[in-house]
């Protein structure tokens, strides 16, 4: 009887907009295909299972692929940039400054896209006495900040869906405004007392350290196969370039020999008198002549590299040009192969149970607690593949299409910060004892900045601001996806170039452009705030910002700027942009249909609690 009655309910016809319940059981939200799957017959559930092996498999592949193309995307980007960096490096008169140092670490930390790589520069040049510690420890703040670059590239990835864009670039932009927060705060607190410097000496001077062994290679051992089989780079190049070594700027980036083996002998040679012999060394006259010997190292050859660019006879730029543009694609594709499989796995109930084991907290009074695991969660899996650009570009996907939620992402984030200072913990450890103190004391210096971060910006949720600023950027690119590159471009690119060249000039240009532009952003967020809040407070012209021009306070004129300089290239300069180029009407009608229903089967495509800001301009017309 209960099995009659069951079948009867699925075939009864649901009311139009209400939700279907199940029998018994009085819960909501689960639809008629929900009860058919539990009447497939055993060919289809053996398909069902076999697909979702087969999806399982596709998306540790594509995943495999999204890491390995991170790593080649590093590759191309030293190539491109990596001596330049070198150069940039060498001129220690502007390191000693701290806001140039900052931004070195930023710019140099973008164009090699490896914080680890612009940190073994670092540590390269305090254990050769060119740098001192305490001028190092802002470039290495810097390189906190460019490391952040990775995920905000892969956040602009899923800008073809507007809902997924804005969840994706607001989770990716959180870790850049917790970065440069951090900074000013903690920037000026270390010029003016050195709080790092001196702490990180303390724990230095307390603990008789010895050295170590690396960093373990978990995630290497995996993608190293393949990435070495496409290229192989001699990072010391770099180093060497930036300690000042002139010989390093003849040689090439990639790895030709594999395999060297150095012979050092004893070579006779004639010197001018026997003042010039070196103490210990033998020293005798024959004739005319004054011999001494010296040793003599050289290297020799034995094993060539079996990657596609040894025996390609380009230049490193053409190499890294190259693999920038496949990396680039490879990353894309993988992105939106990734995001597919997750949005056809994550379905039905299975997305509701993973977002709510992932975005609830424990249960009153422990739900503090929650945040804190997150962190070790974050600070775990970035220790496990020993990058932090992988770990937060591979969540970004997730936060995209809804299956983390930003509150929960931003701790992974902070996790992933701390992680990826342990292990250059353990590889300063591993540094020789005459350099071990001062490669310890900098890593140290990276770590306890970042803790400091956190306590400045997660314990408390009111100063939880990289949360809500995020959203809000996450918000305006959604409705100006154009604005996304601007950012990334006017965030480590441009800032930065100008507050060096105007560290160049000496720090009274740099306080007499810095200081006005700080004040005047300083008014404008204190005015938006009291606009927003208690505008009453305000006097009358200021309580909105219509009597500036519309260009000052709307992105809307921008839009159309930018939108007919699109249309322009459409026409103008290729026939096949006129085929991408839609407008808002023609997507609307074009995928609202499919959009909804699939908005429908998955949860995790929902949006967030917070709607999609609207424009100021939309809002006036239809209240008028």
């Amino acid at each position: 009887y209960k099995k009659i009655e069951r079948i009867c309910y699925h075939n009864k016809p649901a009311k139009r907009g209400s939700p279907t319940k199940s029998p018994g059981t009085g819960k909501e939200g689960i639809n008629q295909s929900h009860f058919l799957e539990t009447e497939l017959d055993a060919k289809g559930k053996v398909m069902r299972v076999l697909t979702s092996i087969v999806k399982f498999i596709l998306l540790v592949g594509f995943l495999y692929m999204f890491v390995c193309s991170l790593d080649v995307l590093s590759s191309a980007f030293q190539l491109v940039g990596g001596k330049a960096a070198g150069d940039i490096f060498q001129d220690n008169a502007v390191l000693s400054n701290p806001v140039a140092g900052l931004v070195i670490g930023v710019l140099v930390t973008v164009l090699v896209q490896s914080s680890s790589t612009s940190s073994s520069i670092v540590v390269s040049m305090v254990s050769s006495g060119l740098l001192e510690v305490q001028s190092a420890v802002p470039v290495i703040m810097g390189a906190n900040i460019g490391t952040s670059v990775t995920n905000t590239i892969v956040a602009m990835m899923q800008a073809g869906d507007r809902n997924e864009f804005r969840r994706a670039f607001a989770g990716a932009t959180v870790h850049d405004f917790f970065n440069w927060l951090s900074v000013l705060i903690l920037l000026p607190l270390e010029a003016a007392t050195g709080v790092l410097y001196k702490l990180t000496k303390i724990v230095i001077d307390s603990f008789n350290i010895q050295g170590g062994d690396n960093a373990p290679d978990l995630l290497n051992v995996i993608t190293d196969p393949l990435t070495s089989a496409i290229i192989e780079l001699d990072k010391t190049v770099i180093s060497d370039i930036a300690t000042g070594d002139p010989a390093a700027r003849n040689k090439s980036l990639i790895k030709i020999w594999c395999k060297t083996e150095k012979i050092t002998t004893l070579l006779n040679i004639t010197v001018p008198s026997a003042a010039n012999c070196t103490t210990g060394v033998p020293c005798w006259e024959e004739g005319n002549k004054t011999w001494t010997q010296i040793n003599v190292t050289e290297t020799i050859n034995l094993e060539r590299c079996n990657h596609i660019f040894a025996y390609a006879n380009l230049p490193d730029l053409a190499v890294g040009l190259i693999l920038l543009a496949l990396s680039l694609l490879i990353l894309c594709t993988c992105l939106i192969l990734i995001v597919k499989l997750l949005n056809s796995m994550l379905k039905g109930q299975v997305a509701v149970v993973i977002k709510k084991v992932l975005n609830t907290d424990f249960p009153f009074p422990f739900g503090w607690v929650t945040g804190y695991i997150a962190i070790l969660v974050g600070a775990g899996m970035t220790f496990i593949v020993q990058s932090s650009s992988v770990f937060t570009s591979a969540i970004t996907p997730l936060v995209g299409i809804g299956v983390i939620s930003l509150e929960r992402a931003y701790p992974l984030t902070l996790g992933s910060n701390i992680g990826t200072t342990t292990t250059a913990i353990l590889a300063a450890m591993a540094a020789p004892g005459e350099t071990l103190a001062n490669s310890l004391q900098i890593a140290l210096c990276h770590f306890f900045f970042n803790i400091a971060g956190i306590l400045l910006w997660y314990p408390i949720p009111f100063t939880r601001i990289p949360i809500r600023l995020a959203r809000a950027l996450g918000n305006r690119t959604a409705n100006y996806r154009w604005f996304a590159a601007i950012y990334l471009l006017l965030c480590f690119f441009l800032m930065p170039l100008t507050i060096l060249g105007l560290s160049l000039a000496g720090w009274q240009a740099l306080v007499g452009v810095a200081v006005p532009i700080v004040v005047l952003a300083i008014f404008i967020i204190i005015v938006n705030l009291m606009q927003t809040r208690c505008p009453r407070y305000l006097p009358s012209r200021l309580r909105n910002w219509d009597f500036l021009p519309r260009p000052l306070h709307s992105m809307a004129p921008w839009d159309g700027v930018v939108m007919s300089g699109m249309a322009f290239c459409g026409t103008r300069c290729c026939c096949c942009c006129k085929c991408c180029q839609k407008t808002e009407d023609e997507e609307k009608g074009g995928k609202e249909r499919k959009k909804s229903q699939e908005m429908y089967d998955n949860p995790a495509l929902t949006r967030d609690d917070e709607p999609l800001e609207a424009p100021k301009e939309t809002v006036k017309a239809t209240q008028l």
